[in-house]
């Protein structure tokens, strides 16, 4: 069985940003109706993004979600 280790996924989506050039705004402005706060509670391991939101950053990034969602045993 596994579990997402939400500090861990967090920590990928900011290493993915800044790998893709993206700042907190530029993120927002492609997502769409979000605010920059949801972004740093993503990346601070506070919260995941939505399903949908994981698509759009999907794309963003050109990953893979299960390469943005960071899965350990329990």
């Amino acid at each position: 069985m596994w579990a997402i280790n939400i500090e861990q996924t967090g920590i990928m989506i900011e290493e993915l940003r800044q790998k893709a050039g993206l700042s907190v705004k530029d993120l927002q402005n492609a997502i769409g109706p979000i605010s920059c706060q949801a972004i740093y509670k993503w990346q601070e391991g506070k919260t995941l993004p939505t399903i949908d939101n994981l698509i759009v950053l999907s794309e963003l990034f050109h990953v893979p979600v299960d390469q943005i969602i960071v899965r350990e045993p329990v």
